[in-house]
């Protein structure tokens, strides 16, 4: 006989690449928990925004990641973040957190105190973790990985489009920029750079529906988690 258990999912890939979007819907299809660890760093650069401390600044920001009361929680659709409490949902998807999670995710005690608070929510598995380095540092072992990526223009449309539907415009011009500097950024970290998994599968969402990718890791994730009783 066989049986589905849950495992840990992990879909790692540079910003714009439709993580977010994936990430939800296949946890949806899959009935399993979404833990963005994206929004784990934008709570931090949120959180430290508000404090006035420098994103700069490892050791103050790492004192508020050890602090941190997140919580995520799908209201309809839509995979809500709250802090202490508040609901910071659009507030962390706001241009400048970007760049201030992505700077705070560079300081090695930032990462460090996350790390634990990360495998706690995903502790049992059944869970769906998205960010640029589930696959490699915090989830090594997570039976299913992917690392999901798109052309660099293309992720840049998606992130205007995704902007402007909020009504917040923004130049493209600069948004490609960003997310080059963003992506070098990322990748060239002394500490848990972004790159894919040695057992990731790698997948380019550029040409693909929504749809497509979802259907195809959630075949995927399906296979593996079958288990013999």
């Amino acid at each position: 006989m066989s049986a589905n258990k849950k495992i840990v999912v992990t879909i790692d890939g540079p910003a714009g690449a439709g993580k977010s979007s994936v990430a939800k819907l296949l946890a949806r299809r899959l009935d399993y928990r979404l833990l963005d660890t994206g929004a784990i760093y934008r709570s931090v650069a949120l959180t430290a925004q508000r404090r006035g401390v420098a994103w700069s600044d490892p050791a103050a920001t790492a004192q508020i990641a050890r602090e941190l009361d997140i919580q995520f929680h799908f209201v309809g659709e839509r995979n809500h973040v709250s802090l202490g409490g508040d609901d910071v949902t659009d507030a962390i998807r706001a241009p400048d957190i970007s760049q201030g999670a992505s700077q705070v995710s560079a300081h090695p005690e930032v990462r460090a105190a996350l790390l634990d608070l990360q495998r706690r929510l995903a502790a049992g598995g059944g869970v769906v973790v998205e960010g640029r380095d589930t696959g490699t540092i915090v989830f090594p072992a997570a039976e299913a990985k992917f690392f999901l990526t798109a052309s660099v223009e293309e992720r840049a449309r998606r992130r205007v489009a995704e902007l402007t539907a909020a009504g917040r415009p923004v130049d493209a011009e600069v948004t490609l920029r960003e997310i080059r500097e963003r992506d070098e950024r990322d990748a060239s970290r002394d500490v848990a750079p972004m790159v894919p998994a040695a057992d990731a599968v790698l997948i380019d969402s550029s040409t693909q529906t929504l749809e497509q990718v979802v259907d195809s890791l959630a075949a995927t994730v399906l296979a593996r988690s079958v288990e013999r009783i």
